[in-house]
């Protein structure tokens, strides 16, 4: 083995990224017969579950920033996951509601999440998935 392939193997920052690419394309073929991307899902869940969330509010919970959440909600309204109604209290914000379509489905793919979840880290322990977790969420907040 070469002495980069070996530094590889011991680099956080590469480790993570290739983690992600797995995960992220594995779930992707998932989301395909949606329709959806990985974040179009995570905005489409996340208005199932809490209809009339400002774009700022779901920024802070997706942990996105705004000018990609605003492609992606958009992108969404343009394609009947949601809908922007003006905010009754202020006509220059927009409370995000998801549409027929996406309740029709949100429970449905939120359990395709939580088993693909289950299943990517299947090999692991209870107490190392609980460990992995903590670390990742350690490394985002």
């Amino acid at each position: 083995m070469t002495i980069i392939h070996n530094e590889l193997k011991d680099c956080a920052v590469f480790l993570l990224g290739k983690a992600y690419q797995k995960a992220h394309g594995e779930f992707k073929k998932l989301l395909e017969p949606y329709g959806l991307t990985n974040i179009q899902h995570l905005v489409v869940e996340a208005l199932a579950h809490e209809p009339g969330q400002t774009a700022g509010e779901l920024s802070k919970i997706l942990i996105l920033d705004k000018a990609t959440l605003s492609g992606v909600i958009q992108r969404l309204h343009d394609s009947g996951w949601i809908e922007k109604r003006a905010d009754e209290g202020d006509a220059r914000s927009q409370n995000l509601y998801p549409t027929a379509k996406a309740l029709t489905i949100a429970k449905e793919m939120a359990q395709e999440r939580q088993r693909f979840d289950a299943e990517f880290l299947g090999g692991f322990s209870q107490e190392e998935r609980l460990l992995l977790k903590r670390l990742l969420r350690d490394l985002i907040w």
